[in-house]
């Protein structure tokens, strides 16, 4: 398909995966954020997804368009991708209206003949319009900002089917189940299915590129097992982002303009270190 030549998400992932690095795929609140996450992969000449949550599309309806001119005129690729869109006629509005590289369609709150059936609608609207779609397999616990959880549900892990069946629809990148939470983990930290994520990767035959959901408190060396097992997209949050609250919590009485500055450094050199961990610096 012509448009895959030119879509950057697509772009940025393959090339991952063929050098066999991660990509931080991290979700931004505010323009501070989108302002440390390039600087610093400007500065580690690294490669760069800038993720939305869909509640962002009404909280900073701007956001997406600070996002997207800030990707534009970078000097490293940089794609906008939204996450856990779960809104059949929003993400209809977004593939047709909003400037966005990719989107997550997660119907995984519904079961699996529903989730794949909405999928591939979906997919079919979204690849008209030149948008890469992401689908989650299984069902991840735990919930995030403005998104439906799946606590009272039973954790499904992926399996070689579910592989098939979301290959089968069309998706261009898959986050699967493997035993990781939205959310914090508990005092054992994440344990991962490592094996089973090595078989969804050999599953997926080159044919879609493999995301992990769910690392908070991610240790360095798991990051780099992931890698090494076939992931190219981390999807971050907090594990980024706590610098920067624990820094604005010790610094609140400064003032703004400060506390601004002096903040994006900090979530600057956060980012440029797991950058390096996840061996993207010198790939742009």
């Amino acid at each position: 398909m012509a448009w895959r030549k030119n879509n950057t998400t697509v772009q940025i992932l393959e090339a991952a995966e063929r050098g066999q690095y991660g990509v931080l795929a991290a979700i931004v609140y505010n323009v501070e954020h989108i302002t440390a996450f390039v600087r610093a992969a400007e500065n580690r000449r690294s490669p760069l997804i800038i993720q939305l949550f869909p509640s962002s599309l009404d909280q900073t309806p701007s956001l997406v368009y600070a996002a997207s001119a800030a990707a534009k005129n970078a000097s490293v690729p940089i794609s906008i991708h939204l996450d856990h869109a779960q809104n059949f006629d929003q993400i209809k509005h977004v593939a047709s209206k909003l400037p966005f590289d990719s989107i997550m369609i997660d119907m995984s709150h519904y079961e699996r003949e529903e989730n794949l059936g909405k999928t591939e609608t979906l997919r079919e609207f979204c690849h008209a319009r030149g948008i890469a779609v992401e689908a989650e397999t299984g069902r991840i616990e735990g919930g995030e900002d403005g998104i439906m959880g799946t606590e009272d549900l039973e954790g499904i892990l992926t399996n070689a089917e579910d592989v098939e069946q979301f290959i089968s629809a069309g998706v261009d990148c898959l986050a699967p189940s493997v035993g990781n939470l939205h959310g914090d983990y508990g005092p054992q930290g994440p344990q991962l299915d490592m094996d089973r994520l090595r078989q969804i990767y050999q599953a997926l035959a080159g044919r879609a590129r493999l995301v992990l959901h769910g690392t908070n408190d991610f240790p360095p060396e798991l990051c780099r097992a992931c890698i090494a097992a076939g992931v190219t997209k981390f999807n971050v949050n907090k594990l980024v982002l706590d610098p920067w609250h624990e820094y604005l919590r010790a610094n609140v009485h400064k003032p703004l303009t400060q506390l601004m500055t002096e903040g994006i450094d900090v979530l600057t050199q956060a980012m440029e270190g797991w950058m390096d961990v996840m061996g993207s610096s010198g790939k742009a």
